[in-house]
């Protein structure tokens, strides 16, 4: 995992969207990275979509998410 803290990449907040996990900053669900990647499309168009988010906090999200689902039970 980078140096970047996960508060500063996505955070779950009642007062922002009801408590949806947004990017950081943004009212950009990080469920719309996972549908876009779900849906073939690149970081890069997604980036154009959602020019608030930064490339840092997409990384940062898709490594905290591998760790996560890769670390052995």
């Amino acid at each position: 995992m980078s140096a970047i803290n996960l508060y500063d990449v996505f955070r779950s907040d009642p007062e922002i969207m009801g408590g949806t996990p947004v990017f950081t900053g943004t009212r950009v669900p990080v469920q719309n990275l996972v549908d876009y990647l779900e849906g073939g499309e690149t970081i890069d168009e997604f980036l154009t979509g959602f020019p608030t988010v930064r490339r840092e906090q997409v990384v940062a999200f898709l490594e905290a998410a591998a760790e996560k689902l890769l670390t052995p039970a």
